[in-house]
């Protein structure tokens, strides 16, 4: 069964923080997890990034593969971008075209 490195989402609705850890790869995103290495806050300007440099060597070392986002989280490439929806076309309605 193979490990990965990966973002957890936790915080409030419209506010996330993100726990990096190294979870199994079947488990659930924000799942069971076997270790913390850092913490993740994009909203802050100079977005927090915090990581335990030997716990991730380590980890590594022992074959874990590494997600896309926390790659390039440690390559300092990273570039958080907020969720907008899509608006629907044909779903808006005008006022005067309501229920007669």
């Amino acid at each position: 069964m193979s490990i990965t490195i990966r973002l957890a989402r936790t915080g409030k609705r419209n506010a996330p923080t993100y726990k990096v850890v190294v979870a199994m790869t079947k488990n659930k995103q924000s799942g069971r997890f076997l270790d913390i290495l850092g913490s993740f806050n994009p909203l802050l300007k100079t977005s927090a990034f915090v990581l335990d440099k030997k716990k991730y060597a380590s980890w590594q070392t022992k074959g874990a593969l590494t997600s896309k986002a926390v790659g390039d989280l440690v390559a300092n490439t990273y570039a958080y971008k907020k969720y907008e929806p899509k608006a629907e076309k044909g779903k808006e309605m005008n006022r005067d075209e309501g229920i007669s």
